[in-house]
């Protein structure tokens, strides 16, 4: 980044006032009545309702769509563990993007816990006070344990974005990508470069969607994660195959699809060179990917490609998912975010990307057309059709699969964040 961009940046945190987010008032204190109604003696009737009922909270406080966004600071972006207070303009970020695109309220929370025990203690002690938990920025492995132990701890949703907001979208962009390639996800063989927590929610989700785990080659530091290795945690024994490749140059050699989740510059382009035809490279390593699109465009001119970059076709960018799937998942108040609902997000990011772009999106971009095709697997940030795609279909997959505590609001199908904000 250039100085000029350093210099903006830290201006835009800090002018015309510190941080990215406020709190609102949505009723009336201007009056004595409005006080009194406000706090006391008025605020006793609703104490009162939800001491009889508990789900009455969704009825008179903001819990319904309030949520938190918490963080260790443990493994913030590309910048690694420095710490909770750190992570605080990622956390005020992330708040900002669920207010801005799905009409979400949204707190940041940042832990300073001296275990992964204490954080999930921390975190089940409060959980209460939200309609729904957004985990961010955990190192693996000890967000697996943190999240599984959350999951089953709360009654709302808890969803480590990291993970499966990442997942989501590549999936999306990777089931259109095989099929502009004329290839099919159960027949691919794939090579994941990385084997942290984003890495492995895109593989498992891949295989609950049909890859096949024999067709997987996942790599960590040492190499290709295989069955004769003894320093397997858990959650990469999953993916130990029964192989003799060791490398990366072993296991590319023939790959349908490079999925990277690891550092800038380890994808070579004669690496590139060795694959199947039509190739898929998915290049997530972020600000710098595994390999930039012009050096893979021009050893390749048969690779479709995906980085996690703005400035490139094809960005696999969180912002896609996790605001439309907590929406989905509040409006219909369900207890969790489960596979069905992920999947139901990633078919309606892949629909909506073949759908006709419309003028708003074009004009953002500065772009005559756009269609789908191999510089267009994945819908822009932009395009406000995502709020109401991703939302429903997550909402119904709620339903369907027995976690929603409600059914369809009456205003669904959405159509955009003014409108919601406006009942």
């Amino acid at each position: 980044m250039s100085e000029q961009f350093k210099k903006a940046a830290l201006d835009y945190h800090e002018f015309p006032r510190p941080g990215k987010i406020s709190v609102e008032l949505t009723t009336p204190a201007e009056s004595a009545r409005d006080l009194a109604l406000a706090y006391s003696p008025g605020v006793a009737e609703p104490v009162r309702e939800i001491a009889r009922d508990p789900d009455n909270a969704y009825r008179y406080t903001a819990k319904g769509n309030l949520v938190a966004v918490i963080s260790n600071g443990s493994a913030i972006l590309g910048l690694g563990n420095l710490g909770p207070l750190a992570s605080k303009p990622v956390m005020e970020g992330k708040a900002l993007l669920f207010k801005r695109f799905a009409g979400i309220d949204s707190v940041d929370i940042e832990v300073d816990a001296e275990s992964p025990q204490a954080f999930i203690d921390t975190v089940a002690r409060i959980a209460e006070t939200f309609g729904g938990i957004n985990l961010e920025d955990i190192k693996a492995p000890e967000c697996f344990e943190i999240e599984r132990t959350l999951i089953e701890r709360c009654n709302i949703p808890v969803f480590h974005d990291d993970q499966h907001g990442t997942a989501i979208v590549t999936a999306a962009g990777m089931i259109n990508a095989l099929e502009i390639a004329g290839k099919k996800l159960d027949e691919v063989r794939i090579v994941c470069l990385g084997a942290g927590a984003a890495a492995s929610a895109c593989m498992k989700l891949l295989i609950n969607m049909g890859a096949k785990v024999e067709n997987i080659f996942m790599l960590d530091r040492k190499g290709v994660i295989h069955s004769g290795r003894d320093d397997l945690s858990p959650e990469k024994a999953v993916f130990a195959t029964e192989t003799d490749l060791r490398t990366l140059d072993d296991a590319i050699d023939g790959a349908d699809v490079f999925v990277g989740l690891s550092g800038p510059d380890l994808f070579k382009p004669e690496q590139l060179a060795k694959m199947a035809p039509t190739p898929i490279v998915f290049a997530c390593s972020n600000p710098d990917p595994e390999i930039h699109p012009e050096l893979a465009h021009a050893t390749r001119s048969d690779v479709i490609m995906a980085t996690g970059r703005s400035d490139f076709p094809n960005q696999v960018n969180n912002v896609l998912g996790f605001p439309f799937i907590f929406r989905g998942a509040l409006d219909v108040r369900a207890t969790e975010i489960n596979e069905a609902m992920k999947e139901a997000a990633v078919k309606a990011l892949a629909n909506l990307a073949k759908a006709e772009v419309p003028q708003d999106v074009l004009t953002a971009y500065e772009l005559d057309a756009l269609e789908f095709g191999p510089q267009y697997i994945i819908p822009k940030p932009t395009d406000n059709r995502l709020f109401g795609a991703v939302s429903m279909a997550v909402a119904q997959a709620a339903i369907d699969s027995g976690v929603a505590r409600l059914p369809l609001p009456a205003h669904y199908p959405l159509t955009s964040v003014a409108d919601l904000l406006k009942r």
